[in-house]
């Protein structure tokens, strides 16, 4: 009795393992728990693992190279032995010290991983800031949210898949991947991005006068590099929990007056825009597996996923990334990126026109808020309100 009440006052967590050629081995949802839990070091939580079938077997060596070498494995469990509450729930689950409240579902578990380890040690900025802007990173349930949907089912479902049957042509592109790359390639929209978009606009205009100076003529230099530096100087700032980005001044009257149509957009550095969060340590152990595989069976498929594989260095760059990877047996390594010259965009597009309408999608008219001193005056202006301003 004493056991069982030491039991229910520590947090426990149950997760799911399958067997393959009667060698145990993760499902991609408990990988992605396990590689959290080494990134936030946690050690909260007593961890279950549960077979898919009757078949009580002790932990393989092949399984044990996949779990943090600080994680607290109690015991391999069947079904039938799962308490009553955790039955009725599908893993990942999570139980709290009384042992009546059941948190269940991938992100779900996830994000309460993070609260607790925050709760523990309230210095883990780095981990609090996973749950995004407003603490609200995968906090929709993927019954509400396309995007959560994306990332905690559609995209490990579609990578176990093409791990299935890797050679089979028709899943070496799944539809899934392809709208995270279409994502990866929009404009980020971020909270306060006006001061950002302009410090962009003034260091292309400083390397667009830099270049004219030295060369006396007209100025040639990839706009690419300067977005990419500012956005990866915005991100790496919040990493190291920065309150603003490093060098950031006051913009000049020239860069205050353009209007917020006429700002260069933000790009993607992370999932959800610019800072690293939940969704990229969802993503990363189910892309890696899949770029591996990609890498081994058809390495022509990495032309169409140019922005993935960006995101897929990017993320390697975070601090503690690397850690937690090598803890759960995952080996990072580079992948080259395909530049332009390799394919043309109608190539792209052709494999965008793929993917199904999203639904409920209507074609609106994209109305962009008017910047720059007296925004007000000059949206009537600009809409023949005021003829005398």
């Amino acid at each position: 009795m004493k056991n069982s009440e030491a039991e229910q006052q520590h947090p426990c967590l149950y997760l799911e393992v399958c067997s393959h050629n009667e060698e145990l081995r993760l499902p991609l949802h408990t990988s992605i728990v396990l590689f959290l839990l080494s990134y936030c070091e946690s050690s909260s939580f007593k961890v279950f693992f549960v077979r898919s079938d009757s078949d009580n077997k002790s932990c393989s060596e092949s399984l044990r190279a996949h779990l943090p070498e600080s994680l607290r494995v109690c015991d391999l469990l069947t079904p039938e032995a799962l308490p009553r509450l955790v039955r009725s729930c599908r893993l990942p689950a999570a139980v709290d010290e009384s042992g009546r409240l059941c948190r269940a579902g991938l992100a779900v578990v996830l994000r309460h991983i993070i609260i607790r380890t925050v709760e523990a040690d309230p210095s883990r900025k780095d981990v609090q800031a996973l749950l995004g802007f407003k603490k609200t990173c995968l906090k929709a349930c993927a019954e509400v949210s396309k995007w959560t949907r994306l990332c905690e089912l559609d995209i490990p479902s579609a990578v176990e898949e093409h791990h299935q049957n890797p050679t089979d042509q028709t899943q070496q592109l799944p539809p899934a991947v392809l709208t995270l790359e279409r994502r990866l390639a929009e404009p980020v929209k971020v909270h306060n991005d006006d001061k950002i978009r302009r410090q962009k606009l003034q260091e292309q205009r400083r390397r667009e006068e830099n270049c004219t100076s030295e060369g006396g003529g007209t100025p040639e230099f990839d706009l690419s590099r300067v977005s990419e530096g500012l956005e990866l100087r915005a991100a790496l700032a919040k990493l190291a929990m920065d309150s603003v980005p490093v060098g950031t001044t006051r913009e000049n009257s020239e860069i205050r007056k353009v209007k917020t149509t006429d700002l260069p957009e933000l790009e993607h550095v992370f999932a959800e825009g610019l800072y690293f969060t939940l969704t990229d340590v969802v993503l990363l152990p189910c892309i890696h597996q899949y770029l591996c595989s990609i890498q081994v069976h058809a390495t022509s498929i990495f032309l169409h996923l140019p922005h993935l594989l960006r995101w897929y260095g990017r993320v390697q760059g975070v601090p503690g990334v690397h850690r937690a990877a090598k803890d759960c047996g995952l080996i990072l390594s580079k992948v080259q990126v395909p530049t332009s010259s390799h394919f043309g965009l109608s190539q792209q597009e052709n494999h965008y026109d793929l993917l199904p309408p999203e639904e409920g999608q209507e074609v609106t008219p994209d109305l962009h808020f008017v910047g720059g001193p007296r925004p007000t005056m000059a949206k009537l202006k600009v809409n023949n309100y005021l003829s005398f301003v």
